[in-house]
């Protein structure tokens, strides 16, 4: 056997847990963005890594489009892509304040932050899910490897059902995916 058949074979198994036992975590989800954008509020997307692309991707989808269709844009950022504020958080305040740093700077009541981890380990994620509590920002962990202390951190986690960081990372972003798919109907 290959080993790309191999790896998506493993994909594969691991997509029909995920299937199978993140229905209602991921619904959920779908319901928390509706309701931040409904009420006209922001999303924010953080992450180390391959998580912070993500966040930075799935931000994209959320300001211009997800599908070729005709809507609004929304309120959507990634904390993971102004280079000047977070070498400079990193230099002055320490790296695991680069994103709690821009919480207290931006987030508001009502918004939500959504933590992207394959661990739910990182300092600067667990000091973010804290700056978020403090400033009334409802938090989401989109999450694997058990969910570490973020999953109880955090007001809702989604935890991907595997302790492999490429497979988690490739669930989490068809997971974030399918909720872009969800709301953006909605968006006119």
């Amino acid at each position: 056997m290959s080993a790309p058949v191999g790896h998506l074979e493993e994909l594969a198994r691991v997509s029909s847990r995920a299937a199978a036992e993140l229905a209602e975590p991921v619904a959920r989800y779908v319901a928390l963005v509706k309701g931040t954008l409904a009420a006209g509020r922001t999303i924010f997307f953080a992450g180390n890594g391959g998580s912070a692309a993500h966040a930075q991707h799935i931000a994209t989808e959320y300001v211009v489009r997800y599908r070729p269709a005709k809507r609004r844009a929304v309120p959507a950022l990634a904390l993971t892509t102004d280079a000047s504020l977070l070498t400079a958080a990193g230099n002055d305040l320490g790296f695991e304040q680069i994103f709690a740093r821009q919480v207290e700077a931006h987030g508001r009541e009502g918004d939500l932050l959504v933590l992207i981890s394959t661990s739910g380990r990182s300092a600067n994620l667990v000091m973010a899910a804290e700056a978020a509590k403090a400033a009334g920002v409802r938090t989401v962990g989109l999450l694997a490897g058990g969910g570490g202390p973020l999953a109880a951190m955090v007001d809702h986690a989604v935890v991907v059902p595997t302790d492999d960081a490429a497979h988690a990372q490739e669930i989490q972003l068809a997971i974030d995916h399918y909720v872009c798919s969800q709301v953006e109907p909605g968006l006119t």
